[in-house]
């Protein structure tokens, strides 16, 4: 079986596509890490498309708004959009969940203003 390609086409460090449910770190335009399962938003709480810069990161992070751990996130859009540790079962409020691994690898890899592009 074939490994599914970055879908992304901005020089970014991180890549996501929400219909193949799929993230990827790149480097100079070559995949470092990936493909990883991810889950993303749900209907009326969608994860935003589009090219976004790392804003801030925590490795310890709490939300404000669901009172849910959210261990390291990787915060890139408006609204609290975060990579981070979560359900790989169940759609968020709008974050990207990764698995316990892809979390810290993402976190570790990301700095703040690292480009990450989310595609449809």
């Amino acid at each position: 079986m074939a490994v599914p390609s970055p879908p992304c086409t901005a020089q970014v460090r991180a890549c996501v596509s929400l219909s193949q449910n799929l993230a990827w770190l790149v480097k100079d335009g070559v995949v470092e890490y990936g493909p990883v399962p991810i889950t993303h938003g749900r209907p009326g709480e969608e994860t935003p498309v589009g090219t976004f810069q790392v804003a801030w990161k925590d490795a310890e992070n709490t939300s404000s708004i669901y009172r849910t751990p959210m261990p390291h996130s990787v915060f890139f859009a408006a609204g609290g959009i975060a990579f981070h540790e979560g359900s790989l079962s169940e759609q968020s409020h709008g974050c990207v969940h990764l698995s316990p691994d892809a979390a810290k690898v993402f976190f570790d890899a990301l700095p703040v203003k690292a480009g990450v592009q989310v595609v449809a």
